[in-house]
Parts: structure tokens; sequence; C-alpha cells
């Protein structure tokens, strides 16, 4: 050890009072702790004796001790929690050096102690003055990897700083001055530019090793996301693409767009075209699909492509792969899967309902129930049920069957042949004979299901939905009119068909049409030009808002008319802002509430905090007090009063109220003194009075109606906004809690309905549990849109526990005719295709399927009011244009099936984690084809075949590859 008795003595000297006992065993063992060894005093030595030649005049030593100083520096090694060495023995020199840099006058060696001041910056920082980064400005040194990743990241912590400093600099001065600043750089001394540039000198280095989170986060705060493609190569471009776009959601306009476009372009370039693809539908750019196919000749890949956009519905055509895009295979792929997991046998609904494990019999006695409703509910159930398959036993080829309904059940009934047929051309055939009987409620149910037998599946050339339902379209029948309408709406649903257009338009905008009829074209129109912001169809719509009566306006079909202008936006983000602007101007009481859906549906799965603030702040309870208690009651007992001089003009003596009287009788006495008939005077102070009370009670009436639909929409406005988030999924499921406390009972019969929304084919025992509680709800309302909604949570999973419970409710309420009615539906639904379907909303790759939602809304909007979804239950059928199996099969490169192992886990995150993680856990192998629950994944068990797509979902084009070994097999 060296001894430094001598500086302890020095530092005894230096204070300024005798220290007491306890101080001076404190600064003993700060001084032993202080002690040095040999090699580190050694080491602070020779670093103050090179501090105190750069202090020196001796300009000849300079550039030689600046460099031992960068070499100490660097070569420096200690743990990863202490500060190097050399770092904390120069530290009480960074003054000095500073004062050195300033005397100092060669630019070269002004630039040598800028780079060193710029790392001892890193422990000497103050008051926010950003000397590292100052001082990397002020050098021009090249070589700013080398000293390390921690030096790096405080820069790049710094540039930051800097940047958002400087932003917010010109933005108050340019609200201060009303004009614009040009930069703040007179504060700082530091351009915009020169942050980039050093910037983009650290990106590189971040990249490089595995700090690409670093890199991504460093431009997005420069704002300057689109420069990061020239710098991802094939070993990163992976990582920074998924934190890329898993970090979309948490960033407001237009940031998300350009992270989108960033990682699109960052794909393209790597030849990852799936990848690629699937941000191109979130972005909504044709434009950008047609690069990612002309970007590969591989007609293997075409084809892969092409599956993706039908599995979306997507309007998109490309001539080789059109008959893929329009989905004319899906019915044969569906049918191979039914055959290879043995579901060919068709079911009756007897097999969902199991009544024989019902002690209670009242369920099938009929008692309390009229047996036409429940062949319209067995109706729905068995198109469910056996929806895709082509085959049942209860309606096909059973002509009598149609006839055990009535009135508008015949129509269901017939339309449910459609749901059998579902991607099949061949149910036309079906459906072809009830189109030449009497009854217009069977004509429009065979409408309605040509439609729903053809959904989605467009044969490029020939329409033979739109060539049978076009001559019915202007139909005197009102009923075969919108069945029509409904049934094109089902069929191309999310194609942007241009002839449907022509079609419809002029029937939507028609306001001398009755309601309903325009009504219906609106929706279908709606569906088939979804997220497009159609603007001819936006004007018919609003034209009806406009011409349309008071009473039109007044019924529930103008719910479906503030949908369907929703759904023409969804997901448009800001370019809804003119038609909110122009919706402004209408005096409506729906304008307000329809502000709140359409602003919903045009932030669909952002996530925007602001927005979900807005929605609860409307969700508060308003309070109805002017002032105090005594106000409110003086109030209420001044229309009281009113009201009853209304009824007794002629006995306006006998009011309790004596302070009341004597102001009536002034005007009577001075009338008598006139000699005018006190009659005649009282009757007309009266008259005005009433008047007065009934205009008050309407504006009330109308700011009362005006606030229930905006909660309505609200409950239903928040979790669109969440949808496709965990955490704002849980977050929404906190509040529903809440508002089924204290909500009116417009708020409580929407929250189960958005609660099934949250976990849509996703049947989590917390909601589905609660759901349930819900089902017994005094309210009848609520308990049949909970029981729905427990239909929506469990739709296609054949989830056992949500069936018994379904069970229960069918016998607790057997007696109860529409709660039995859709708690059968809820068991169709949970059972539906006999377990291979979904209405999951969202892919792997995370892209929102717009024709299921809007399917989705529009029966919930209508479940908003039971009572009318019941009375026009063809609306049902909407869910049919949104359903899809939930399959893996797997084809070789001639479009062959072909059977593979897979092994198909819970889905986990892997985003920013090191190394190459597993990205699903408890996986079970299986050969294809398999079905693929809600938050489940898939891969290849071994490297046998290439996948031509990174996710392993729907239609997976599999290619030989030429370097597998058998033997490893």
């Amino acid at each position: 050890m060296v001894d430094i008795s001598e500086d302890k003595n020095e530092i005894k000297a230096e204070l300024p009072n005798t220290p007491s006992k306890d101080d001076k065993s404190k600064n003993k063992k700060q001084e032993e702790g202080e002690e040095l060894s040999e090699e580190d005093f050694k080491l602070k030595s020779d670093l103050e004796l090179l501090v105190d030649i750069l202090k020196d005049s001796d300009t000849a030593l300079f550039e030689t001790s600046l460099n031992q100083l960068k070499e100490f520096i660097k070569n420096s090694t200690s743990s990863m929690t202490a500060v190097p060495k050399p770092l904390k023995f120069l530290r009480p020199a960074f003054p000095d050096l500073c004062s050195v840099y300033d005397k100092w006058e060669d630019k070269k060696l002004k630039a040598l102690i800028a780079d060193v001041l710029s790392v001892l910056a890193m422990t000497y920082s103050q008051d926010k003055k950003h000397d590292s980064l100052r001082f990397r400005l002020l050098s021009d040194v090249n070589g700013i990897q080398s000293w390390g990743h921690e030096y790096m990241r405080h820069l790049s912590l710094e540039i930051g700083e800097v940047y958002n400093e400087q932003a917010e600099q010109e933005a108050s001065k340019s609200a201060e001055n009303g004009t614009k600043v040009t930069t703040s750089e007179e504060t700082y001394n530091f351009s915009k530019d020169e942050l980039l540039h050093l910037a983009l000198e650290i990106v590189p280095y971040f990249l490089k090793h595995n700090a690409e989170v670093d890199a991504v986060d460093l431009l997005l705060e420069l704002e300057a996301i689109d420069k990061l493609p020239q710098y991802v190569d094939e070993g990163t471009y992976r990582r920074v693409c998924q934190y890329m776009v898993e970090c979309v959601p948490l960033l407001p306009p237009p940031e998300d767009i350009a992270f989108l476009q960033t990682a699109y372009t960052i794909y393209l370039s790597e030849a990852q075209l799936t990848d690629a693809l699937e941000l191109a539908i979130r972005l909504g750019d044709d434009g950008l699909i047609r690069n990612v196919f002309d970007a590969s000749p591989d007609e293997s890949v075409h084809k892969q492509l092409a599956y993706i956009l039908a599995n979306q519905k997507s309007s998109f055509e490309y001539e080789s792969v059109q008959d893929i895009i329009g989905n004319t295979k899906l019915s044969e792929h569906f049918l191979y899967l039914a055959k290879a997991l043995n579901l060919t046998a068709p079911k009756v609904p007897e097999d969902v309902y199991k009544s024989h494990l019902d002690n209670s019999k009242s369920v099938f006695t009929g008692t309390g129930l009229d047996s036409a409703q429940q062949n319209l509910a067995a109706s729905f159930v068995n198109g469910f049920l056996n929806l895709g398959y082509c085959n049942d036993k209860l309606v096909v080829d059973n002509d009598n069957w149609v006839y055990k309904t009535k009135g508008n059940g015949m129509t269901s009934s017939v339309a449910s042949i459609g749901s059998i047929y579902q991607w099949n051309l061949d149910g036309l055939q079906q459906l072809d004979k009830y189109l030449y009987v009497d009854e217009p409620e069977i004509k429009a149910g065979a409408l309605l299901g040509i439609g729903i037998s053809a959904a989605g599946v467009h044969d490029g050339d020939v329409e033979p939905a739109l060539l049978l339902l076009q001559d019915y379209i202007t139909n005197k029948d009102q009923k075969i009119s919108s069945a029509a309408s409904l049934g094109l709406g089902i069929a191309f649903a999310g194609s942007q068909n241009e002839e449907v257009l022509g079609l419809l338009l002029p029937i939507a905008g028609d306001t001398s049409l009755p309601m309903e009829t325009s009504v219906m074209a609106s929706l279908a129109l709606s569906h088939v030009f979804v997220g497009t912001s159609n603007g001819d169809i936006t004007t018919s719509i609003i034209d009806n808002f406009l011409e349309r009566s008071a009473s039109d306006l007044k019924t529930e079909w103008t719910k479906f008319l503030t949908l369907s202008l929703g759904l023409l936006f969804l997901g448009q983000g800001d370019e809804v802002d003119d038609v909110l602007e122009t919706m402004s101007a209408i005096d409506h009481p729906m304008v307000s509430a329809m502000e709140v859906l359409i602003s919903a549906c045009a932030y669909t799965g952002t996530g925007d905090v602001l927005l979900i603030q807005d929605l609860l702040h409307r969700l508060t309870p308003k309070s109805v007090k002017k002032g105090n208690e005594e106000e409110v009651e003086e109030e209420d007992t001044k229309e009281a009063l009113s009201e009853f001089l209304g009824e007794q003009t002629e006995n306006a003596t006998k009011l309790e109220n004596a302070d009341e009287m004597d102001v009536d009788e002034e005007p009577t006495v001075k009338a008598q003194e006139d000699g005018t008939s006190i009659k005649t005077k009282t009757e007309n102070d009266d008259d005005a009075k009433e008047k007065d009370s009934k205009s008050k009670k309407d504006e009330e009436e109308k700011d009362e109606e005006e606030l229930n639909v905006d909660i309505t929409y609200a409950v239903l406005g928040i979790v669109m906004i969440v949808l496709g988030e965990d955490i704002g999924k849980e977050m929404s499921l906190r509040h529903f809690s809440h508002l089924m406390h204290y909500g009116n009972e417009h708020v409580r019969r929407m929250v189960p309905l958005a609660m099934g929304l949250v976990s849509l084919s996703d049947p989590q025992m917390k909601v589905f549990d609660t759901l349930s509680r819900y089902s017994h709800d005094p309210d009848i309302d609520v308990s049949i849109n909970s029981i729905f909604a427990m239909g929506l949570c469990g739709a296609g999973t054949n989830n056992a526990r949500l069936a018994q419970l379904l069970r229960q409710l069918a016998s607790y309420y057997s007696r109860e005719q529409d709660a039995l009615f859709v708690t059968r539906l809820a068991q169709g639904l949970v059972h539906l295709g006999k377990g291979t379907m979904t209405f999951d909303l969202f892919n792997d790759a995370h892209v929102l399927n717009k024709v299921t939602l809007a399917s989705i809304l529009t029966v919930v909007i209508g479940m908003s009011t039971p009572s009318f979804m019941l009375e026009h239950h063809e609306l049902f059928f909407m869910l049919n244009s949104g359903v899809r199996p939930k399959y893996i099969i797997t084809l070789n490169e001639d479009g062959e099936p072909i059977k593979v192992n897979v092994r198909v886990g819970q889905a986990v995150n892997t985003v920013g984690q090191a190394g190459k993680p597993k990205t699903i856990t408890g996986w079970i192998t299986q050969s294809t084809p398999v079905l693929l629950n809600h938050g489940e994944r898939a891969e290849l068990e071994n490297d046998e075949y290439i996948s031509l797509t990174k996710n392993i979902e729907g239609v997976v084009i599999l290619r030989k590859n030429p370097d597998f070994n058998e033997a490893e097999k």
C-alpha cells in the first residue's frame, strides 16, 4: 500500500473546527473507504500528471497527453454497476479541462480535448447543460463508437432532451407571438440538422450491438423514423419491425402511420412479402398491396398473398389469383376440414339444447312459449350449428318446416338455408324454389338466404347473387325490397362493388321511400364499402337526416342510419373530421350521439386515451340541480302549479299556494275595473302558462332522449377504441363494473353487449361469469343482452362451462318468450359451425378484420333495444358476413392438401427479448388440418417444409425444403 498520510494531514489542516468524537469516527471510515490500492493510486497520479501537462503552456506535449488520456479511459474495465476509475478520478478536473478548451486556439487540439470532455461530462452534468452533447458536436473526431455502449446511450438521451426542449420552446414562442419560430439555436447553439446527423451515427452502432429498441426510440424522438430502413440489414430487420409494430397502438397520429409505413418498407426491402402485405392491409392502401405482389414473380407466393387477402375479404384485385381472393375455394377447404375432423354428420338443435339433462320439463312442454317462436329459434340454431356444411336434418328438403313459423319468422327460417350453404353457390339452387311462392315473407327469406350463401364469394366475371337479387331491389313490397338490399350487403361485404353501389345508392338517398327501405339500403352499402369513407354514400345518409320528418327520425331505424355512417369511416382516423363538422350544422337531437358513434368507429383499435376520457365524461351522471335543494324544489313546485292552473281555469281561487293566489288576483281585479271579461283574461293567462309548461317539458324530454342515445354509444365506443390492446381491455372491464352499479337503465343495457365485444370468441371465465350474474337482472332487457353477450363470448368455441350456463338459463326463462329465444340464439352461437368458426377481429399479425367488426356492430346496435331486434330478427343474419373458419390447412404448391405436423400453443410476445425466444408455450403437436383458437399460435414441427408465410394460420402454402435431411426426421 502507498503511504498517503501526508494527504490526510493536509485534509485535517483544512478543517475549520476541531471535530467531535462521532465526527472523527465518521471521517475515519470515509478515509478508510477512500484508501486506494497501489495500482489505483498510480492511475490517479498519472491522470493528474496528464491534466497538469494540458494546463501547462508547452504545446508540444498536448496531443500526446490527450491520446494517453483517451487510452486510459477506453482501456478501463469495471463492473457494470460502477463508474470506470479514470472517469471517477478525472471528474474533479473537468472544470479545469473546460477552461483549457476555452484557452486553446488550435482547432485540431480543441477537437481532441472536446472528444475527451464529451465522455467526462457523463459524470459531471449540471443543470441540464448537456455538456456531453455540446462537446461531441464541437469535436470533429471520428469513431465515437469506440467509446462504448453506455456513452452512446447517454448521448442519445441528451439528443432527445435537447430536441424536445427546442420543440417546446418553439411551440411556446409561436403561441405567444402568433408567428412561427424557426429554431431556438440562440439558446442551445444546437441545430436540428446537427442533432439528426449525430443520431444517424449512433443508430448503426445500436443496431449492430442488439439495441434495436434504442435505435427506434432515438429516431422516434427526432421524428425521423423514415431514416431507419437504410441502416437495417438481414440480421436486424425482424427485431426492429416487431418492436415498431408493437409500438403503433401507443403512438398518436401521424406517428403511428409513419411507423407502419417504415416497417412496411423494411419488410419489402428484405423480401418478407407476407409481413409487408399485413401492414399494407392495415394501412388500407391498394397501391402498397400491389407493390407487394409486384415484388415477386413467384406464382406460389402470389397464391399465399391471395389467401391472406381472402381471409380479410379484401376488395383488391389481381388477375392471376382473383379466384383465391374471391374465396371461391373457401367452401372446398372447409368441407375438407369437416371430413378430416369427422364433423360431416349433421346435427339438430336438440344436440345443443340437451334437454334430457334438464330436470325441469317446462322447456319442451311449450308452456308460456308459443311454438312458432320456438320453431324460429330452432331455425336459427340449426343454421348456426350446421353453418357451411351444406347438410342438415331440419330445414333443407323439409318444405313443411317453414310453415311451422309465422309472419316474419318464415323469412328467417328460409334464410337459415343460406347459412347451411354458406360460401357454397349450390345453396342458390336450394333457395330458388322459394322465389316462386305467393307469401312475401318466404320470398324475402329466399332473397336473404341467397345473399348469405354467397357471402364473401366472388367469381370475378359472374356474380350470381347480384343477378338474382338486383330485380327485387325496387320491388313495391317493402319486405322483399329490404331483404334484397340486406342480402346484397351480406354477399358483397367489403368488396366495394360498383354495381351494388349503382343499385342501392338511389334507394338509400330517396327520402320519399319508407324509412326502413332507405336504411336497409344504406346499411348494406356501408358493409360493402366499410372503411372507405365513400363520399356518395355519406352524402345520401346525411340527406336522410336533413330531409326526413321528425317522426321518421324518432324510429329505431335512425340508429342503423347512424351506424351506416360510422361504418363508412371505420378506422379512418382524421378523415372523419370534415363529416363531423358537417354534422354539427344539423339541428337534430341525434347529432351529438352520431358524433360519438362516428368518432368511435373512426378511431377503432387506436387506444386513444383522450377519446376514451371524453366518452367516460359523457357517461358521468349529470346533475339535475341548478342550485341548492330549495331551488330545485321551487322549480318543481312552479311546474306543478302551472300544470294545475292549466287544468283548473275557472277555479283559480282554490290554489293551495297563497302567494301565487295574490299574484293572480291583481290582474283579475284590474280586469273587473276595466269592464273586461274575467274568464277570458284568466283563460288567456292559463293557456300561455300551459304552453310554456309543455314546451319546457318537451325540451327536457328531448335533452333526456339525446343524452340516453349519447351514453348508449359512449359505452360501445370505449370498447371499439381499446380493441386489440390487452391493457385497454382490462381497464374497460373495470369501468363497466362501475357503470353497472351507477349507470341508468340505458347504460346498464349496453354494458353486457360491450363486455361481449371485449372477449369476442374468447370465453374468459371472469367475463362470462359476470355476464351470467347480469343475466338474472331485474331489468329484462339487461338480462336478454347479457345472455346474447354470453353467446358472443363463446361464439364457435363449444365452451362446455358456457354451454352449461346457457342450458340453465333456458330452464330458468322457460316461461319468458323473448329471453328464451335469445338464450337459444346464444346456444347456437356457442356451437357455431360445430366449433369450427370464429368472430375474432384480429389475426396473428394484429390486422383488424373490418367486415367482421361491421357485422358484429350491426347486431350489437340493434340489441341496444332488444324488443326491436327480436321483431326484426332477420338482422341477426348480419353475423354471417363476419364469420370465418379458424382452421390451419396446409397445401403444396399445386394447391393440394398435405398433412404435416404443427405445434399449436399459446402465443407469447417476444418483442424486445434477447436471442431467439420461443414464440409459443404449452404446445401440443397435431397433424393438419387443425383448429386454431383465440390467442393460439402454430409453428411447423421441423424443417421438412418451408412456409411461404410467417404466421401459420388459415390456408398455408408449403414448399419442400431442398436442404432437409430425411435422416434427421
